[in-house]
């Protein structure tokens, strides 16, 4: 009986991962500054930039994994560092660390490729995607989910934004 309980707990426990699902007694993010409407179109990128997007975008369909940092599975932060690896920018392995080290940008000059940053449970960003333009960003959601593109006008996603990023 107590193997099941343990094992139980140790399932619950990896199916954990950068995005759980909504969390309790959470204390709504400070209200944000808008996302501009028409930001800088994807076919302007050039560069590095353009590079973290394009990797992002070949994901799309992957699955989900906690820790993965792989095209075999992802975790939100593990396709950021994937993503920014392909274009020869070394980033911190956790949604965390990207946002304590990334350069801060105002969400009203976001652009393709820049981070987005959301806090889903206690105080700390946990949650991190990548910008793909025009209100959209691309993210591993959770377990069970794949790599997948998210809109910024999902309330979920608004309530839980608390900032944006960038390493370029």
């Amino acid at each position: 009986m107590r193997i099941t309980a343990a094992l139980l707990a140790l399932g619950a426990w990896l199916l954990a991962g950068c995005a759980a699902g909504p969390p309790r007694d959470l204390a709504p993010a400070p209200q944000m500054e808008p996302v501009p409407a028409r930001p800088a179109p994807t076919r302007s990128l050039s560069g590095p930039r353009w590079r973290v997007l394009q990797t992002a975008i070949r994901q799309l369909g992957v699955p989900y994994r906690y820790g993965g940092s792989d095209p075999r599975g992802f975790d939100c932060s593990g396709l950021v560092r994937f993503s920014h690896d392909s274009a020869g920018l070394q980033v911190p392995r956790t949604a965390q660390a990207q946002w304590r080290t990334a350069r801060k940008v105002p969400l009203s000059r976001i652009r393709a490729g820049d981070l987005l940053f959301f806090r889903l449970e206690g105080s700390k960003a946990s949650h991190v995607g990548i910008y793909a333009g025009n209100g959209e960003f691309i993210h591993a959601p959770a377990s069970g989910k794949r790599v997948s593109r998210a809109s910024l006008e999902n309330p979920y996603w608004r309530r839980h934004l608390i900032g944006a990023g960038s390493f370029f």
